[in-house]
């Protein structure tokens, strides 16, 4: 009799759906992360919300460099830092003046390169950075457009020709050519860039399959609880 009703708990577990499973082998392997695919709003979101508060701050700063320094008041701020308005017709830190047309060119070409690029990343900070780098980078190249034929220097020259109007700078640290907010974000965020490896891969289609997902079967050192003996 006892041997009887013994028997016969396997099956009454197993029509109750309860069935023993062994223990998870402590040594498998973890399942890899998953991959999230980013979408276009949240791509082009990462990369414009950087770029248009870059570009915002920088413009404001140099009208207010323009309308509040002129070309004698220096500000100390804290100390080698001081504000002192200069005017820029090369490139970031004052290098290959002159150059206005052919430093716009370049910068437009690697905000193109940038912008493709970002099309493949999958890091939301490497995205922002590269927003923070073009916001820079159309900061000084709005000042080239809109400044032409105003004063270039501070012996009072106008700016003639395409491209070539002056880049308002102000940051002045003394012991570094005088930037600005636009020079600042090019160089931090190029910088910041380099220091996360940037790199392209291939986006998924889809959200990779979190282990143990039923379409793609059992994941690794995930172990199915036992079936009913037959």
């Amino acid at each position: 009799m006892l041997a009887s009703v013994s028997s016969t708990r396997p099956a009454a577990s197993a029509e109750h759906g309860v069935t023993s499973a062994p223990a998870a082998d402590p040594g498998a392997e973890a399942a890899p992360p998953v991959r999230r695919r980013i979408g276009p709003l949240q791509r082009w979101l990462a990369v414009g919300i950087p770029l248009a508060v870059v570009l915002i701050a920088d413009q404001w700063s140099k009208a207010w460099a323009l309308n509040d320094l002129g070309l004698d008041r220096v500000v100390p701020v804290v100390s080698t830092l001081q504000f002192r308005l200069e005017f820029n017709t090369g490139m970031a830190f004052s290098a290959f003046r002159g150059g206005g047309a052919i430093i716009a060119l370049v910068a437009v070409l690697i905000t193109v390169v940038l912008l493709v690029v970002a099309r493949k990343l999958t890091s939301l900070l490497q995205l922002v950075l590269i927003g923070v780098v073009i916001g820079g980078a159309f900061g000084n190249v709005i000042d080239r457009a809109t400044r032409v034929g105003e004063i270039s220097s501070r012996g009072g020259e106008i700016a003639q020709g395409f491209m070539s109007g002056a880049v308002i700078d102000f940051i002045d640290v003394q012991w570094w050519p005088v930037f600005n907010l636009a020079d600042a974000a090019i160089v931090v965020g190029g910088i910041a860039l380099a220091l996360t490896g940037l790199r392209v891969e291939d986006e998924p289609a889809e959200d990779e399959p979190v282990a143990g997902d039923p379409a793609e079967g059992p994941a690794a050192g995930v172990v199915e609880p036992a079936g009913p003996d037959v």
